[in-house]
C-alpha cells in the first residue's frame, strides 16, 4: 500500500521545512519531521503550528489523490495482471502466480519496494490468502506476510478497529464499550452488532477471513500513459528538474512494462506561473522502455536548456505505445564486448546537439554518384548502403584536375587501378552525364575516385576520397 496523500506534494524535491495535510482546519497527515515536534493526525492546524511555527502546510487534493493511485496501479500491472484499487490509497496485487517469474516472494517485494522508492512513494507492503486482509494488515502498518488461511485470523484480531475505516461516532461507541480490535469486534453478539451498527462490519471482517466471496473488478492500465508532478516550490534552473522528471520516467517505463510495449517519442511539459508551458518533446530511433536510457536523453535536454520562466509543475506524456516485444538470448554468453547500441548513439547526439543535427543517409535508384545519396530520417529501418568501388566521401562539387602527358595529376601523377566504369544518364532532365570513373592512387598512397568526361571540354574531375 504506498502512502500516498502526504508524499504527493512531497515527490518532487525534499524540503527541510516540516510538512503537513490539512482538511476541514485540522491536520490530516504529517511528515515524519512534524510527527517530530508534536504535530499528529486530527490535530487543529493552530495547535500545529504552534508546536512548530514552520510547518508548511498544503489543502489535501483528493483528485490528485485518486490520480496518483492510478498511476501506481498502472506501474504495478507489469508485475501482474492481477491488479486492483482499494481507494483512497491502496493498490492490492495478485501475485501466487508471478513469484517463480521474479524469483520468489523476497525478489519481488525488493523490486516494488525499489520501484516505489524510485518514484517518490514510501510504502507498507502485507501479504494475505484474502485481499481484504492483506490490505488491513498495510494499513495497519504491519509488513506482514501470511500464507495459510488458518493463520488468518490470530493475525487480523489484534489490528485496531480503525482499519474498518468506519466514522468516528462508530469508533467511539466501540470504545465506550471496550472494544479496541477486530478480535475483541468478533467476541461480541453477532445479533447485537449487526442491529447497533450494521451487517457492514461483519460482512467486511467475514471477508477478510475468507468467508465470504469478495470479488474485485481488475484494474486495466490506460491506452496513453500521462503523470505529472507539483513541485513543493519554484524551480529556476533546469538542471534540477530532473530530480523530479526522474521519478516521472520510472512510473512510464513500468506502464510501458505492463503494456509490453515501447515508445518513440514523449514530451516531457514544464508548467510554469503566468507563462505558456515549454514543451520538450524526445524522439527514439527505435521503440523503447528503458527507464536509464530515457533519463540519459532528458538530462540531456535539461542541460541545454534556459527556463523562461520558473518551474511550478512537471507533467510526462507519451500518446503511443507501441508492441515491444523482450529480445532473446542465446544460449552461450557470447565473448568479447557487445556490440554497441548505435541507436542509443543517435538519440543521445539529438537530445544534445538538436534533432535536425542528426540525420542518416539513404540510397535511391540513381546511377549519377552526386543524387545517388539523400538525407533520411535516421530512425527508419537501417539503410543497407552498398557503394562497391566507390568512396563515402564525394566532394561537394568535382575539381578539376591537371593533365600532363595524358596522366592526370593530383598533388603528383595519379596511378589508374580499378577502371574505367562508365555512367551515362540523366537525359530526361537536363542534367545528363558521360564519365569514365577510376580508381587512383596518389604518390601518398591515398586512394581517390576520378573521372573522364566525355562531353564538352572533357578533362579529369576528382569526385571522391576513399577512407
Amino acid at each position: 500500500m504506498p502512502r500516498l496523500p502526504l508524499e504527493i506534494f512531497l515527490r518532487g524535491s525534499s524540503t527541510p521545512e516540516p510538512f503537513a495535510l490539512e482538511e476541514r482546519h485540522r491536520v490530516f497527515a504529517c511528515d515524519r519531521k512534524a510527527f517530530a515536534r508534536g504535530v499528529r493526525a486530527g490535530m487543529a492546524v493552530a495547535a500545529a503550528l504552534a508546536l512548530a511555527p514552520a510547518l508548511r502546510i498544503a489543502p489535501r487534493d483528493p483528485a490528485t489523490e485518486t490520480e496518483a493511485l492510478l498511476g501506481v496501479a498502472g506501474w504495478a500491472a507489469q508485475f501482474t495482471p492481477g491488479v486492483a484499487l482499494e481507494f483512497p490509497d491502496g493498490v492490492l496485487l495478485e501475485v501466487s502466480s508471478s513469484l517463480k517469474l521474479f524469483g520468489g516472494l523476497e525478489s519481488l517485494l525488493e523490486r516494488l519496494r525499489r520501484g516505489l522508492a524510485e518514484m517518490g512513494w514510501s510504502s507498507v507492503l502485507a501479504g494475505a490468502p484474502t485481499p481484504r486482509a492483506a490490505f488491513w494488515l498495510a494499513r495497519a502498518g504491519k509488513q506482514e506476510f501470511i500464507g495459510e488461511s488458518a493463520e488468518l485470523e490470530p493475525a487480523l484480531a489484534a489490528l485496531p478497529l480503525e482499519v474498518l475505516r468506519c466514522s468516528d461516532e462508530t469508533l467511539a461507541a466501540f470504545e465506550a464499550i471496550g472494544v479496541r480490535t477486530l478480535g475483541e469486534l468478533r467476541a461480541l453478539p453477532r445479533e447485537g452488532v449487526a442491529r447497533r451498527f450494521g451487517q457492514r462490519l461483519l460482512d467486511d471482517s467475514d471477508r477478510a477471513l475468507g468467508r465470504l466471496p469478495d470479488p474485485r473488478n481488475f484494474f486495466v492500465p490506460p491506452a496513453r500513459f500521462g503523470a505529472a508532478i507539483e513541485l513543493p516550490a519554484e524551480v529556476t534552473q533546469a538542471e534540477a528538474l530532473l530530480f523530479a522528471a526522474r521519478r516521472l520516467i520510472v512510473q512510464l517505463a513500468g506502464y510501458l512494462a505492463a503494456r509490453s510495449g515501447g515508445v518513440q517519442r514523449f514530451v516531457l511539459r514544464l508548467g510554469h506561473r503566468d507563462k505558456a508551458p515549454t514543451e520538450i518533446a524526445i524522439g527514439l530511433v527505435v521503440p523503447s522502455r528503458d527507464a536509464e536510457h530515457f533519463t540519459l536523453l532528458v538530462r540531456e535536454r535539461l542541460s541545454n536548456l534556459e527556463l523562461a520562466a520558473p518551474v511550478r509543475e512537471l507533467a510526462l506524456k507519451a500518446d503511443d505505445v507501441v508492441p515491444l516485444p523482450g529480445s532473446n538470448l542465446g544460449l552461450a554468453l557470447e565473448q568479447g564486448k557487445p556490440p554497441g547500441q548505435w541507436e542509443h548513439l543517435v538519440e543521445r547526439l539529438r537530445a544534445r546537439l538538436g534533432t535536425e543535427a542528426v540525420c542518416g543517409i539513404a540510397s535511391r535508384a540513381e546511377h549519377r554518384p552526386e543524387r545517388a545519396g539523400v538525407i533520411a530520417d535516421a530512425g527508419q529501418k537501417r539503410l543497407q548502403l552498398d557503394f562497391g568501388e566507390r568512396p563515402f566521401w564525394l566532394l561537394e562539387s568535382p575539381r578539376p584536375l591537371a593533365e600532363i602527358g595524358a596522366v592526370p595529376h593530383h598533388d603528383g601523377p595519379l596511378e589508374l587501378l580499378v577502371g574505367p566504369e562508365r555512367i551515362e544518364s540523366g537525359w530526361w532532365d537536363g542534367d545528363d552525364v558521360a564519365r569514365d570513373y577510376f580508381v587512383a592512387r596518389m604518390q601518398n598512397e591515398a586512394l581517390v575516385w576520378i573521372y573522364r568526361e566525355w562531353r564538352g571540354e572533357g578533362g579529369w574531375y576528382l569526385h571522391g576520397v576513399f577512407a
